[in-house]
């Protein structure tokens, strides 16, 4: 397959002509989380180490430890990251939008916000599976919508 000079150009082009949708700022919102989660995880580790800790501690299972959950939300983000980004893909190539769409990366979004403070504070475990299935829910419902 043979690609046209300027082919590359005039992609980037068309792609930086695209709106701002709402699966768009999802990913946005959800960028900004991780790096607001990952700075409060090195603040925690900043401080543990201030206070006389060791680096060795950070790796220590124990969830009663904000440095545990912390690291736990900021791993989980980082793994989920590129599932919700592909659906977007998805959805930005197909050129599909709507309500129905908006609707469930709203859900998608909020869950997965919830998610993640549910585990920072320490509550109920089974609150965060709750909202893992929620996640997934919407998830998958937006790849049925990007495919169908």
């Amino acid at each position: 397959m043979q690609i046209e000079p300027g082919t590359n150009l005039a992609i980037a082009q068309q792609l930086s002509s695209q709106p701002m949708t709402l699966p768009l700022w999802g990913l946005v919102i959800f960028i900004l989380w991780t790096i607001a989660v990952v700075v409060l995880l090195v603040a925690v580790r900043i401080r543990h180490l201030a206070t006389g800790g060791s680096p060795k501690d950070f790796g220590v299972i124990d969830d009663n430890n904000l440095m545990w959950r912390l690291f736990r939300v900021q791993a989980n983000l980082v793994e989920n990251l590129p599932l919700y980004l592909g659906v977007v893909l998805l959805l930005v190539v197909r050129g599909i939008s709507g309500g129905v769409v908006d609707l469930l990366v709203s859900g998608y979004i909020t869950f997965r916000l919830l998610h993640s403070m549910i585990h920072i504070v320490g509550a109920d475990p089974k609150l965060r599976v709750l909202s893992l299935g929620i996640q997934f829910s919407c998830l998958i419902s937006l790849i049925i919508v990007a495919i169908v």
